[in-house]
């Protein structure tokens, strides 16, 4: 049996963790090297920083500070933000990524990921999706959560896995920092339709949330900001929790 993973993740902006509620409202968290180490230490299984003003800013991924995090981090890392091309890619992998998180510049140009998976492997492209769920429909949004567009959550999800896409990770924009819970039904959906992992983001506030979208949200790993950097649960506790509930966890 493969193990779920616990993945923090690191919202950047000008150098800084933020975090918010319904991609709103951001307040500092910390130093983001400082944290993911931290995290590392902890038993994270995987982080992601996602560099959230780079696509509204139309400029590139934070390379330095990926140098930084490599320099620091023991653990795998996904990079995300502002990446547009196989140039942005190779460029952030050099600098260190694992993997490299996908968005907006996906939905703009969907062939973009046939390119980076033909180049790098789908082994290292995620493929981002934020999504709120309006009158029963799960619209995706682009640029942070800023801009709807005319995709629908899980064809989208299944027209990413065609394409190449190693990973789906999927953000509520519903559930974003709400604490009370992922969007367990939309997962449990999609993981019906893909058979690549998914990655459950946003809605995470106690220790049974995340054992509740391993049991009944079919994901794979799941992802959290705020709980982890304000100290609300600590990722050695949430692990014993999930082994505790028989859900199949790292060390």
């Amino acid at each position: 049996m493969l193990t779920k993973r616990i993945i923090p993740c690191l919202d950047v902006k000008d150098g800084r963790t933020v975090k918010g509620i319904n991609f709103e409202g951001l307040r500092d968290a910390g130093d983001p090297v400082a944290l993911g180490t931290l995290y590392a230490k902890q038993g994270a299984d995987e982080l992601v920083f996602l560099d959230i003003s780079a696509t509204t800013e139309e400029r590139g991924t934070f390379a330095s500070l990926v140098k930084e995090i490599a320099a620091e981090c023991t653990i795998p890392f996904t990079v995300g933000g502002g990446i547009n091309s196989i140039g942005d890619v190779d460029r952030l992998l050099k600098a260190g990524a694992d993997k490299v998180s996908i968005n907006s510049s996906a939905v703009k140009n969907p062939d973009l990921i046939n390119q980076l998976a033909k180049e790098f492997g789908s082994q290292c492209i995620v493929l981002a999706i934020d999504a709120r769920l309006e009158n029963d429909y799960w619209l995706v949004y682009t640029h942070g959560g800023k801009r709807s567009t005319d995709k629908e959550l899980f064809s989208w999800a299944k027209e990413g896995q065609l394409r190449g896409a190693g990973e789906i990770l999927f953000t509520s924009m519903n559930h974003d920092g709400t604490k009370n819970g992922f969007a367990v039904e939309a997962l449990n959906e999609m993981s019906k339709l893909v058979t690549i992992p998914i990655i459950a983001s946003g809605g995470a506030g106690t220790m049974s949330h995340f054992a509740e979208v391993f049991k009944e949200g079919g994901a794979d790993a799941a992802l959290a900001a705020s709980v982890f950097h304000f100290g609300e649960i600590s990722i050695p506790d949430l692990k014993s929790y999930l082994k505790e509930n028989h859900i199949a966890i790292r060390n």
